[in-house]
């Protein structure tokens, strides 16, 4: 008998009183004891659960979903041509909004590390002590192990569990690596980024030699050197969707690209020549280095795509694409990509940083080619996918994601659940950032505040020649013919239009910026999602802005000691055979090595 996770109606349709109330701030004012009291009640009460006995609508037949992931690493939120640029398309990632739902108003921390843990864990990085930075390479830390995650628990409801590419959650010791938390399989690298060639890495700090960085589960992998990392890791992908098939079993794929991060600091934006020829359009060499590396990006969600078709997976799969952050368009790692017009980029508490790229496409969904509004968090994939599984979540997981599977998978028209996301909390950065109901609060930044603007505007003169057959570029991609046979209705030029439509993003107009340096920060996102009105000094918004710093203290109050550790000197890759390794564990050379982008530990197979 299958068991699947809801939401109990009552308590939704109080908590959305409760919510309604303070969005109408002037009820709000003449009511704040009894609406604070209300709504800090509410948020401590997890949803409560009820048990479907019947059998799990949501799938097909019995089976079980195939879930796949597709995790862009740094791409920013105006890269998808869905949204309207020009420059560069996507038809491919476009194809799986167009023919799913774009996830409009997604969200992620606004790091590597703190991103990711949010995604496998359900849970604010508070929660799981990633709330500050994120894991460097020589850094003897991880994700807190008595975390339950996400491969462990579909890994446990039958799964077989994968993980194609980066990791980037420890691997100082076996413990922390991707095949002892949860995953079957890996074939990728543990670290931050690697030379899209070469595979290796030379963090930032310059004390730490450049090292190898590639695996097949524990083992170092030198197989395919040479090849550019975007196609290897879909030659994987591929590989790994025929098998799983053969097998009859139900595949959960996590395919978490380096693409479009940077590479090392020598050679940051790398691509091959003949994907670069299509984009000499483009003016700027880094932002045509940037155009081509996204077009080998989306290239590979369509051969993924491909691959579900030819294996006769896609009647029953979920398929997710995102990024896991803003993208850095300018300071460390930038790559030059666009969060416009939103304000800032990733490592900033600005909805630049925070507010991704994402759509998700499954027969399983109702209100295909629809653009999804509801508010979501990466944390809340775990409990929403394991509802489209039917599996049933312990309450002593105490996740902070909901399930928001009945919103995704029901009508166009099924109302939000209001709720809150906790952006960032950082303690070391004196930074926090909230969302409450439509609410934003800011109060601290990165980075002396270089970030707190605007920082890309929409190129309209270096167009894409295919812009003017956008439409036909779309419906013509790999994804797109795989996807359109199971459109409940023709995806016309007109439905094309609308979704775009729907999709676009409206500053409004600049009234009164902040400081968050010096002082706090308070937006209505509903009406300003470019952060543009601060409205902290409102005497309307004084007991909204009450009730965002009573949230913040509480949140603080039960959040985790940092789990950071400085660098290391033994992890140096110069005494573990040019590999970045398990440096906790593994004993040190005693006599350092040259190492570069060449030689051990791969010299017998270049």
């Amino acid at each position: 008998m299958l068991v699947s996770v809801v939401f109990e109606q009552p308590h939704r349709t109080v908590f959305g009183a409760a919510f309604k109330y303070f969005s109408y701030y002037h009820s709000f004012i003449k009511m704040r004891v009894v609406i604070l009291s209300a709504l800090l009640l509410l948020l401590n009460l997890g949803w409560v659960r009820a048990f479907d006995h019947e059998t799990n609508t949501t799938r097909t037949g019995s089976k079980l979903p195939n879930i796949i992931i597709i995790m862009a690493d740094d791409m920013g939120f105006d890269d998808l041509s869905i949204r309207g640029g020009r420059e560069f398309l996507t038809p491919n990632i476009d194809a799986l909004a167009f023919h799913g739902r774009l996830l409009d108003r997604l969200y992620a921390p606004a790091m590597c590390t703190p991103s990711r843990g949010a995604l496998l864990s359900g849970k604010y990085p508070i929660h799981t002590g990633t709330q500050h930075f994120v894991i460097s390479n020589q850094e003897p830390w991880s994700l807190k192990l008595n975390t339950t995650l996400m491969p462990e628990i579909f890994r446990a409801a039958g799964y077989s569990t994968n993980l194609v590419g980066k990791w980037h959650l420890g691997f100082a010791r076996p413990e922390f690596t991707p095949t002892h938390r949860g995953f079957d399989y890996h074939y990728g690298y543990w670290g931050a980024y690697i030379d899209y060639y070469q595979r290796r890495s030379q963090m930032p700090d310059k004390t730490y030699i450049m090292g190898y960085d590639f695996r097949r589960n524990m083992e170092v992998e030198c197989a395919d050197r040479g090849v550019y990392v975007t196609d290897l890791l879909t030659n994987e992908a591929e590989r790994v969707i025929q098998e799983t098939a053969a097998k009859q079993q139900p595949l959960f794929l996590m395919i978490n690209h380096l693409a479009v991060h940077t590479g090392n600091d020598n050679d940051p934006l790398q691509v091959p020549e003949e994907e670069l020829q299509k984009f000499t359009h483009i003016k700027d060499p880094n932002h045509r280095k940037y155009a081509a590396m996204v077009s080998k990006l989306d290239q590979s969600v369509g051969r993924v795509i491909g691959a579900l078709a030819r294996a006769d997976q896609l009647e029953n799969s979920i398929v997710i694409f995102y990024s896991d952050n803003g993208a850095p368009s300018v300071g460390m790692f930038a790559n030059t990509g666009s969060n416009w017009p939103l304000k800032g980029q990733k490592n900033s508490p600005w909805e630049g940083g925070l507010r991704v790229a994402g759509a998700i496409w499954s027969p399983l969904l109702k209100a295909r080619s629809s653009v999804f509004t509801q508010p979501i968090y990466v944390g809340d994939f775990l409990p929403t996918l394991a509802h489209a599984a039917g599996i049933e979540l312990p309450d002593s997981l105490q996740l902070d994601g909901i399930d928001l599977w009945p919103q995704l998978s029901g009508p166009k028209e099924a109302p939000h659940v209001p709720r809150e996301i906790l952006h960032s909390l950082d303690d070391v950065w004196s930074m926090s950032s909230l969302l409450l109901g439509h609410w934003k609060y800011v109060n601290g930044t990165t980075l002396a505040g270089q970030y707190d603007q605007q920082l890309t505007q929409r190129e309209l003169d270096d167009l894409d020649p295919r812009a003017s057959r956008y439409v036909v570029e779309v419906r013509n991609s790999l994804a797109s013919r795989a996807l359109a046979r199971f459109d409940q209705q023709r995806l016309t030029q007109h439905r094309m239009k609308n979704i775009m439509i729907d999709a676009k993003v409206d500053c409004g107009d600049m009234q009164r910026g902040c400081n968050a340096l010096l002082e706090e920060c308070l937006y209505d996102i509903s009406v300003d999602p470019c952060e543009r009105n601060n409205l902290a000094y409102s005497e309307q918004h004084a007991d909204i802005l009450a009730t965002m710093r009573q949230r913040i203290k509480q949140l603080r109050a039960g959040a985790l000691p940092i789990q950071n550790l400085p660098g290391v000197p033994y992890a140096n890759p110069t005494l573990h055979e040019c590999t970045w390794d398990l440096f906790e564990v593994k004993k040190p050379g005693s006599v350092p090595l040259e190492c570069d982008l060449h030689g051990i530990p791969c010299s017998a197979q270049i």
